[in-house]
């Protein structure tokens, strides 16, 4: 089976797309099939999001463009920036996966989230769109930690 364990920034002449939700853009080792039906075995030294438009080189030399598919989320906007930067430490202290943006956040739909953020005055609203969070302060995405 053809394996991958390279990923570029961006893509040259990709021969395929990939496309997945944020959740299976994260991964370490998984036999994966491109939009096209090119089977390969996901092979990479550690668990790391593939972001949309980066491109996952195929041990043949080919490259496969992976593509964030678009999916259910909040759009969060604020009164002001110093309002925003607040919002943004009240999901972050939640460990909430975020999508910081010049004007706005991206989250992923939760009724109790969106009715805190609309208790401190946010606007949100329903989209559908790709999601590519923040990642992890240590270089991780998702990674768990201790409060001890």
């Amino acid at each position: 089976m053809t394996t991958a364990s390279i990923i570029h920034s961006h893509t040259h002449n990709p021969v395929d797309t990939i496309t997945l939700d944020e959740t299976a853009r994260h991964r370490r080792r998984l036999k994966m099939m491109s939009d096209g039906g090119i089977e390969f075995l996901l092979d990479l030294p550690e668990a790391r999001l593939l972001r949309h438009g980066e491109g996952i080189e195929l041990s043949d030399g080919r490259i496969i463009e992976v593509i964030a598919e678009p999916e259910p989320l909040y759009e969060v906007r604020a009164e002001s920036q110093h309002h925003l930067l607040q919002l943004s430490w009240q999901l972050g202290n939640r460990h909430l996966p975020t999508q910081i943006l010049e004007n706005h956040l991206r989250i992923r739909q939760d009724h109790v989230i969106k009715d805190m953020l609309e208790g401190l005055g946010a606007t949100v609203t329903e989209i559908t769109a790709s999601f590519d969070p923040e990642g992890g302060a240590y270089g991780g995405h998702h990674r768990g930690h201790s409060h001890d």
